[in-house]
């Protein structure tokens, strides 16, 4: 009898504590800061146009009081990273090397992988919603990665590559996540927070 009312009153208190996690997860998710990756262009290729349009997004993301993560390195990683930190926002650098001074001079704070292009799933699957600026081989790896994961995506359009090819498509025939398309970076920065709000 013993036994049984401590194993009653045990299973009480794990029910208790279950319930008191769920509270504070929802809470928790109601206060933090919304984590917002710029994916695109590497320094090596990346058209003026798309650079001048990351550090629009960049800004647009501070703005709105929300946290920018980027690949950490050049082209529409620096753009963005510099637009946010301009405009009073908070900057994290996820970069693929082992060493925290190859990132660009306008991240808060570094993290150093050493993972190569591994850690493009750490930067998709740290994102609350992802926005796309221009990009090739290296961005498709992050977005599909978000893909799989369903975290919303949103192409800025007319900054070439992937941005524009994939507007308004799905990534295989599941249709997991449309990736959306809005011709301005602060349009495209509401779209994204519209999406993380609706049941996302």
């Amino acid at each position: 009898m013993v036994n049984r009312r401590l194993g009653y009153a045990t299973l009480q208190k794990s029910q208790s504590n279950v319930a008191s996690d769920a509270t504070f997860r929802s809470q928790a998710s109601l206060t933090r800061q919304r984590q917002m990756l710029v994916i695109g262009f590497g320094r090596d290729h990346c058209p003026e146009n798309a650079y001048r349009t990351a550090y629009q997004v960049g800004a647009e993301i501070a703005r709105r009081d929300a946290i920018l993560l980027t690949g950490g390195l050049g082209g529409v990683m620096e753009s963005a990273s510099r637009g946010a930190k301009e405009s009073g926002g908070f900057v994290i650098g996820i970069v693929p090397q082992d060493n925290k001074t190859k990132a660009n001079a306008f991240c808060d704070a570094v993290i150093a992988t050493g993972m190569g292009f591994a850690r493009d799933f750490i930067t998709a699957y740290s994102a609350d919603a992802i926005i796309v600026v221009g990009g090739g081989a290296g961005t498709m790896i992050e977005i599909a990665a978000a893909y799989q994961k369903k975290i919303p995506i949103v192409s800025v359009k007319g900054t070439g590559g992937v941005a524009d090819q994939l507007v308004g498509s799905y990534l295989d025939d599941r249709k997991i996540e449309q990736i959306l398309g809005e011709d301005e970076p602060e349009n495209a920065v509401d779209a994204a927070l519209k999406s993380i709000e609706v049941g996302r």
